[in-house]
């Protein structure tokens, strides 16, 4: 029991612990049996030996203790994977929460609409990681959509489009009143009408803005094949943000239209003062310069006079006009004044300029313009701003209506790439139609600084009878597209 091994067979004991079971004709020390010689059936290990041939342990040659280890860190692995998602999904959330708090504050700010509708556009398609994004809002009563955003790849296809409910993905979002997902929006049999513009893009998603059951637009995020599509995770945020976004507008709107009121009713006091004061004392005055007349030996110091008393009724008529205008209050362009459509009709195509264009006005417009001549004016308005906000690219639009020495003009310049030399022009020849149908012509130039100025005249005599098909749509689009640059 001196602690050596004994010797078995003639082997060293030292050659034989170095020798492995390749080495051939080593027996065992415990049995003595070759170790190429197959264990009997009663002597196989038992796998959950912890000291078994071929390992210590049950997990590869692991022992109990490294199992706890592997336990402890899998567990470990696990719960920090899950905190990880709990973090990710509650930072996704802070980013819809903080979105929704921008658009917010710039809609309540008194923010320019369409600087807001941008930021709308823009936040869901940052954070939804969408390569295009389109915001469309509802018109004639919902059955048509006007898209007046569109960001990231190929928005130049869709800005400005004005497409059917029926026919547009966009429609169908608003139609069903949820979400409205598709797999290929390139390939979808719900987009008929319109032209082509879906082309490399695939996963697309449509949420309706709606605020207290209306409507108020549609917010449309579209990826390029082969990214994934959108999933619930994703589209469940997207729709409450439409739907903040929407409330947000509605209160907006309200705000304005509280806004409206007081300018409306500051509209009134002016008109009253301008009646009641400066008409009486223009009036009087006129009265005094004629009955000094009689009086006055110089026939040229006559004449004078009586043309100052002429230039005081021209004013007085101006003014008459101007308070005509402050008190047209009905949105509804049948039976108002042409201030007030000229006005309505610059206000419309704001949103689709991203800008508010300059208007002048000058002259007795609501008295002295015939209605025929008022109709075709409002009609070549719309169309020249709806070039300009299509095809221009402009910064900066000037509309000027006037009426001087019996002549209605109108001019609309902008700062704009001006009309390409292989432009269609049946919008402008339209225009000039209607010009010609009532005794007058169109002009086109190019300013010093580049861009498009367009003047529209006609003489206001014998103009009451001279009413024309118009030849366009009920936007006043001669080519019923408005692609007459």
């Amino acid at each position: 029991m001196s602690g050596t091994v004994p010797h078995v067979d003639g082997e060293d004991p030292g050659r034989r612990s170095r020798r492995g079971p390749a080495t051939g004709g080593v027996r065992d020390r415990h049995d003595g049996r070759d170790r190429r010689d197959p264990p009997a059936s009663h002597d196989a290990p038992d796998p959950r030996d912890d000291h078994g041939p071929g390992g210590t342990g049950g997990l590869g040659g692991l022992d109990h203790e490294d199992e706890t280890v592997l336990s402890a860190l899998a567990a470990a692995a696990g719960m920090a994977i899950e905190n990880a998602r709990l973090y990710e999904d509650a930072r996704y959330r802070q980013r819809w929460m903080e979105a929704n708090a921008e658009v917010t504050r710039a809609l309540l700010s008194g923010g320019a609409e369409q600087h807001v509708l941008g930021l709308i556009v823009e936040r869901a398609r940052t954070i939804l990681a969408a390569d295009l994004g389109v915001l469309a809002l509802p018109e004639e009563d919902g059955d048509v959509l006007r898209v007046a955003v569109a960001t990231g790849a190929d928005a130049e296809y869709h800005r400005g489009l004005r497409l059917p409910r029926d026919g547009s993905f966009a429609g169908a979002a608003m139609a069903s009143g949820e979400v409205t997902v598709s797999a290929d929006v390139e390939n979808d049999p719900r987009v008929t009408s319109g032209p082509s513009r879906w082309e490399g893009l695939g996963p697309a998603v449509a949420v309706p803005m709606t605020g207290n059951g209306v409507p108020r637009g549609v917010l449309l995020l579209a990826r390029r094949t082969p990214r994934p599509p959108f999933d619930e995770p994703q589209t469940a945020p997207l729709s409450a943000f439409a739907g903040q976004a929407a409330v947000a507008m509605e209160l907006a709107e309200r705000r304005r239209e509280a806004e409206q009121i007081t300018l409306l009713e500051e509209r009134d006091r002016i008109a009253r003062d301008l009646h009641d004061l400066a008409i009486q004392r223009l009036f009087a005055t006129g009265m005094t310069l004629q009955s000094a007349v009689p009086f006055v030996e110089h026939p040229k110091a006559g004449e004078r006079l009586l043309r100052a008393v002429d230039d005081l009724d021209a004013t007085i008529r101006i003014i008459r006009s101007t308070i005509f205008g402050l008190r047209t209050h009905d949105e509804d362009t049948d039976g108002a004044g042409l201030r007030t459509r000229v006005t309505e009709a610059v206000r419309d195509v704001t949103s689709a300029l991203g800008f508010t264009p300059v208007l002048s006005m000058d002259g007795p417009l609501d008295t002295d313009v015939p209605g025929p001549i008022a109709d075709e004016a409002v009609a070549v308005l719309r169309e020249a701003l709806s070039n300009a906000a299509r095809h221009a690219h402009a910064h900066g639009v000037e509309v000027t209506a006037r009426t001087a020495d019996g002549v209605f003009t109108l001019t609309v310049v902008d700062d704009g790439t001006g009309i390409p030399a292989d432009a269609r022009h049946s919008g402008l020849h339209n225009l000039a139609e209607r010009a010609a149908r009532l005794g007058g012509g169109l002009r086109l130039d190019t300013p010093p600084g580049g861009g498009t100025s367009l003047t529209w005249h006609v003489p206001l005599e014998g103009a009451d009878g001279a009413v024309g098909d118009g030849g366009g749509d009920e936007d006043g689009n001669g080519d019923g597209g408005g692609a007459g640059r």
